[in-house]
């Protein structure tokens, strides 16, 4: 039997904040469901952020990518309501002043959720 369908996931210690996050300060569509939230994404993708309290260890690797075509004006408005962004010291990845990696490869900057994962803003 071929395995034709997927999803991706990633827990939270705290689904209504990540709802909050994810939802009013993000943009991003959520629904709730059996104590779970999913993320839908307009291209149809979407994603479980499922519930793990004490045990909850957040990503130490990037969970979600945001495609943007303004990294660094994405930056400023995500800061602009809050958005704490990660500050990268030498390399790999050293982030500039607008918190921005620009040393090959796209331009990316990385930040976390309530949980304490880490998402990215990523050059399309």
């Amino acid at each position: 039997m071929p395995l034709t369908e997927s999803f991706s996931g990633f827990s939270t210690n705290d689904v209504p904040a990540a709802a909050r996050f994810y939802g009013d300060v993000l943009g991003v569509e959520t629904s709730q469901a059996n104590g779970m939230l999913t993320l839908h994404f307009a291209d149809g993708h979407h994603v479980l952020v499922y519930p793990k309290g004490h045990g909850h260890v957040p990503a130490t690797f990037t969970v979600l990518n945001f495609p943007v075509d303004d990294v660094a004006g994405t930056v400023a408005d995500l800061r602009a309501q809050g958005v704490e962004f990660e500050r990268y010291e030498g390399t790999p990845g050293e982030t500039d002043e607008d918190f921005v990696f620009r040393k090959g490869g796209p331009e990316i900057a990385w930040f976390t959720d309530p949980a304490g994962n880490v998402l990215s803003i990523i050059a399309r």
